[in-house]
């Protein structure tokens, strides 16, 4: 997978997506971005965010209903050029 930009609106950052980062959960903590997740505590969704712009592809099926332009950035990727609002 190719490089992707990752442009954050209520943050005003711009990040980029590498091949070594698993989920864009990986990015956003490697560059210190708060998000909420619950993963670990066995509770799904509450990483959502609003997909702006672009498209994403799952490496595994999410748990939670996700509302279309809605993504779950703990088991995604971009596969394009990106825009989310946190």
């Amino acid at each position: 997978m190719s490089d992707s930009t990752i442009t954050l609106h209520d943050h005003g950052k711009t990040l980029v997506c590498k091949g070594e980062h698993p989920n864009l959960l990986a990015l956003f903590q490697q560059h210190q971005l708060v998000v909420e997740y619950q993963c670990r505590e066995g509770y799904c969704g509450s990483c959502r965010m609003r997909l702006v712009k672009g498209d994403v592809i799952y490496s595994q099926k999410p748990l939670a209903f996700i509302n279309e332009g809605d993504i779950l950035p703990c088991c995604c990727l971009p596969v394009e050029d990106i825009e989310l609002a946190l």
